[in-house]
């Protein structure tokens, strides 16, 4: 792995990637196996590899991989390494993910061979996988946007990509034609739209299973085969986020309650504590205008989460998919135009694709070792 691994302070505000580096989650192993190899060699019984989950928000950052002169997942997980132990390290990524994607847990693995501050030269013991974490947060409390969140010890061959059994993406959408929220900017995708949600089930199960998806596949992509298994692809409904209960939820949680202490005494004026109140708590049914109680009160959009499980993805093809899940869910696609595109075989055939900002990295599934 090449390039600086400098990267910009988090107290300077960055313009958003333009350009989405050239990667994929798992191309065919044939392509990267002079990196694995080399990879795998840290036979040395006084080096300690160790499998590290990490989440983080993608909105600054030029994608996962190591980039010169930019602010890369890497780059800012080498350098805080370098700071812990003293030593440059090179961390392998179990997926790749571009520039404003985010995770809620990515994976990657790093040798680290612990050598006294001391007494330079003297090879201690390995860390145990709780000091690694708490240590490696430490050095990356100021970056804001990303943390360790789990760590374990494994054997010196454990290739944090290759070992990999399955991958879980999520996808999140919001309707309506309110502007978007401040806290929903830049993590999750705005459509204005109405979307049929039983309409996007329909297209959903057009597309999963076991299909050539040469129309989801960006160019640029290098994988051998468009051939792939689409285990999961799955769309829901989900409670808009930051989600807090609407007066209407509350006084149905009380009068459900038969526990007299859990209950509370409606205030002649409700209080607008929820700034993402139910429509029917902002919106007069009668007239249409907002009620004087409710000044204040924003309108909650409708949230939907797409999710996509298989062992390995094409270059976009989640986002692709997505797209493709809009359109069918705005009208603009009909079941049997989903499954035009599909046998197609082009991506010119496909929806526009996805903006980055809704997609996250949930899961990379393991058959990890006995510790």
């Amino acid at each position: 792995m090449t390039g600086s691994s400098r990267h910009f302070p988090s107290t300077i505000t960055e313009s958003r990637p333009s350009k989405m580096p050239k990667t994929q989650d798992h191309s065919d192993q044939g392509l990267e196996d002079k990196q694995l190899t080399e990879s795998s060699m840290s036979k040395n019984p006084r080096i300690q590899r160790y499998l590290v989950a990490i989440e983080y928000i993608g909105t600054r950052f030029f994608g996962s991989q190591q980039q010169p002169n930019c602010r890369t997942v890497v780059g800012v997980l080498e350098e805080a390494f370098h700071k812990f132990i003293g030593q440059p390290v090179s961390i392998f990524c179990s997926s790749r993910t571009d520039a404003g994607v985010h995770a809620l847990s990515n994976v990657c693995h790093v040798d680290v061979e612990r050598i006294s501050k001391r007494k330079p030269g003297e090879v201690l013991p390995p860390h145990e996988p709780s000091v690694v974490r708490r240590a490696v947060n430490h050095f990356l409390q100021n970056e804001g946007d990303i943390s360790v969140i789990d760590v374990r010890c494994v054997p010196n061959d454990f290739h944090a990509r290759y070992k990999a059994q399955e991958r879980t993406y999520f996808y999140r959408l919001v309707s309506g034609p309110e502007p978007l929220t401040t806290f929903e900017k830049e993590r999750t995708w705005h459509v204005q739209e109405n979307l049929d949600l039983y309409a996007m089930q329909e297209a959903c199960k057009v597309l999963v299973g076991y299909h050539d998806f040469s129309s989801f596949r960006a160019s640029g992509c290098q994988a051998n085969s468009p051939i792939r298994t689409l285990d999961e692809l799955h769309v829901c409904e989900v409670p808009a986020t930051p989600y807090f209960p609407s007066t209407t939820e509350r006084e149905q949680s009380n009068s459900s309650s038969n526990d007299s202490h859990l209950c509370s005494v409606k205030p002649e004026v409700e209080l607008p504590v929820n700034s993402f109140s139910n429509t029917d708590d902002v919106i007069d049914s009668n007239n249409g205008k907002n009620n004087l109680e409710e000044f204040g009160v924003r309108r909650r959009h409708r949230c939907y989460v797409v999710t996509a499980r298989a062992r390995s993805f094409l270059y976009h093809q989640v986002r692709l998919l997505v797209g493709v899940l809009k359109c069918a869910g705005t009208g603009e696609l009909t079941t049997s135009d989903v499954a035009r595109i599909l046998d197609a075989k082009t991506v010119t055939a496909a929806s526009p694709m996805a903006p980055a900002c809704g997609l996250y990295l949930g899961r990379v599934k393991y058959d990890l070792p006995l510790s």
